[in-house]
């Protein structure tokens, strides 16, 4: 009787140790370490709580309305309350961003950028577009004081506004950017004397920027 006893014993004792072997080589797919964020659609909706529907629709680039075609040229309202054109740019290179006024961080240090670039390319054939994502907010009057902020040359470093779908169209069809309300992406969009892109510029990342400088240097020189 003892002897099945222990040998019961023994073979239930292989059999959990092989349970936790196994365990051990089995793959993990655990989720994310403790602290990371993992985006999800839950995730989307809750950045967006503060926007209204029809803001939220037009996140990324569409295809224009059936009876528009795709836009290749804009128009917009100057910080001064004058209209500026695309076709008003041709012959000069330059730098697009999109920004809006009430934002904290992000835009200020981007802003600061184009500062940098406005103090080593002053007086230069180029200039620097600077177009709000909040329009309503982002009036002419609004744009005068925000601009001084930055001692943005009226003659060198433009700030528009206008509807905001309409924006968004600029964005989308004519620069590539998808932009929203309060949205936009950390970009600069070097445009040529001809009106045509020529790069996609990451103003965070100091290659990049340094990239875009001498390319500005290349298009005035040549």
């Amino acid at each position: 009787m003892k002897t099945a006893i222990n040998v019961a014993l023994i073979l239930a004792s292989g059999f959990v140790l092989g349970a936790i072997v196994r365990e051990m080589r089995a793959p993990r797919h655990a989720g994310p370490p403790p602290g990371e964020v993992v985006y999800t659609d839950e995730n989307a909706a809750a950045d967006n709580v503060s926007l209204a529907a029809a803001d939220v629709e037009n996140d990324t680039p569409t295809k224009p309305p059936e009876d528009e075609e795709w836009l290749s040229r804009f128009e917009l309202t100057e910080r001064s309350g004058e209209t500026v054109s695309s076709n008003d740019l041709e012959g000069t290179p330059y730098v697009v961003s999109f920004f809006f006024s009430t934002c904290p961080s992000i835009c200020v240090q981007q802003n600061q950028k184009i500062q940098e670039l406005q103090e080593k390319f002053k007086g230069r054939g180029v200039k620097f577009v600077a177009i709000s994502v909040d329009p309503e907010t982002d009036t002419p009057e609004v744009l005068r004081d925000y601009s001084a902020r930055f001692g943005a040359d009226p003659d060198q470093w433009l700030f528009l506004t206008g509807d905001l779908n309409y924006i968004r169209r600029i964005g989308a069809e004519i620069f590539r950017q998808p932009v929203n309300k309060q949205f936009h992406t950390e970009r600069f969009v070097l445009v040529d004397g001809e009106g045509k892109i020529e790069g996609f510029y990451n103003w965070p990342e100091e290659k990049q920027f340094n990239k875009l400088q001498q390319r500005i240097d290349e298009l005035i020189d040549g």
